[in-house]
């Protein structure tokens, strides 16, 4: 007799789009950094929804906030009308960024493309008609919208929708030399991840960014540091930038911002801002008032001093006991805060498979690398539980790879 997951995931292959490689079981919970299948397993979550449940599942005080929000009965209005929770959401954003206007959206490739729209807006309104080019960078991942995919420089991503946007310049990530060569009279922009995500766990340098920053004012360009997977908390400070001190005009969000609700942001200077009329873009559902309420709940708690140092101290820890697994499989550990990586020697796919059968939830970062992104209410205990099955994991995989 086929069980109810049996059917969802044979319904599922019938129904949806075939877009992602599921494994067999189905969740059905989760409370804290757990979660819980249909057979009543559970499994430690190490993925937090790709850097999104950044205060785990079920809080109480999220939960509570979003209630409310829906017990109003307005689910939904638009944004042709005035709400109070997206607006002070936006007020605290600014008061906690370089920022001094905020546009809303609903993911983050959204926020990309809107990014984008409005460099290019910027340098028309000041009559530079053939200041169009958008500069990113090797390893990047800015999301899979045809404008975010022009600058997001995977051939597996690109190649089935060629022709791309024109205008995308490429570079090489922290090699200050190759920017220089592209950077010009003609770039509207330059778009950045302070930590890559998908591109492997690589961390900007200082240096890098504030020599973009340098070369962004030299030629009259925007700079766009896309904080949608390292921003809010997620290294240790509440955006990645800080820690090499050098502020964009423009920075894009999403993942943790709306506490697994869709929600992203486009956070820009007065500078940006006065150039954005109504037309120029839009949202149906950006920043209703329950996504909003929820927001405020997140952003209040992860820029809370004492929720940003127990980041950087189980970030730390972290990559600590990371260090310390001998294993040959090991090229190199990457990280800041609670996003970390394990360089393999062997395709991640692997462990991510094994990690299954261990109550591990767990995710890759391009073919060999293994990431780790996970709520930012971890514990050691969490961490030790981890590297205890972590150890097993790369020692069995170490005798398959050596029969």
């Amino acid at each position: 007799m086929q069980t109810s997951t049996d059917k969802i995931i044979n319904d599922e292959s019938q129904y949806i789009v075939h877009t992602y490689n599921r494994p067999p079981f189905m969740l059905v919970s989760g409370e804290g950094v757990m979660l819980y299948d249909s057979e009543g397993n559970a499994y430690t979550d190490w993925v937090s929804g790709i850097a999104v449940n950044a205060l785990g599942y079920g809080d109480e005080e999220l939960t509570q906030a979003v209630g409310q929000a829906m017990a109003t009965g307005m689910v939904h209005v638009s944004n042709l009308y005035h709400t109070a929770p997206h607006v002070e959401l936006a007020e605290m954003l600014c008061e906690k960024s370089f920022a001094d206007k905020v546009f809303y959206c609903n993911s983050g490739a959204e926020a990309v493309e809107g990014a984008l729209k409005f460099a290019r807006r910027v340098a028309y309104n000041k009559g530079l008609t053939s200041k169009t080019d958008i500069v990113s960078f090797s390893g990047a991942f800015h999301g899979r919208t045809m404008g975010a995919l022009a600058v997001t420089p995977r051939e597996q991503y690109q190649v089935p929708f060629k022709p791309m946007m024109p205008g995308a310049v490429i570079a090489e990530y922290n090699n200050l030399e190759s920017a220089k060569a592209v950077i010009n009279a003609n770039t509207a922009a330059v778009i950045v991840e302070p930590v890559q995500g998908e591109g492997g766990i690589h961390i900007a340098t200082s240096e890098f960014l504030q020599g973009l920053r340098d070369l962004c004012d030299k030629h009259d360009v925007l700079l766009i540091f896309d904080e949608i997977q390292c921003g809010l908390g997620r290294t240790g400070k509440l955006w990645a930038h800080q820690w090499s001190e050098v502020t964009p005009d423009i920075m894009t969000l999403a993942k943790p911002l709306g506490g697994g609700l869709p929600m992203g942001a486009i956070m820009v200077t007065n500078t940006v801002g006065e150039h954005i009329q109504p037309g120029d873009h839009g949202s149906t559902f950006a920043a209703g008032p329950v996504v909003s309420s929820a927001a405020n709940v997140v952003v209040k708690r992860v820029s809370q001093p004492e929720f940003l140092a127990h980041v950087c101290d189980m970030g730390d820890y972290l990559t600590e006991c990371l260090s310390e697994i001998n294993s040959p499989l090991i090229k190199e550990i990457r990280g800041k805060g609670l996003m970390a990586g394990i360089e393999l020697t062997i395709e991640a796919a692997k462990l991510v498979s094994a990690g299954y059968d261990h109550g591990l939830i767990l995710v890759n970062a391009g073919p060999n690398v293994l990431r780790f992104v996970p709520p930012l209410i971890i514990t050691k205990k969490h961490v030790d539980e981890l590297i205890g099955h972590l150890t097993q994991m790369l020692a069995d995989a170490e005798v398959t790879a050596n029969e």
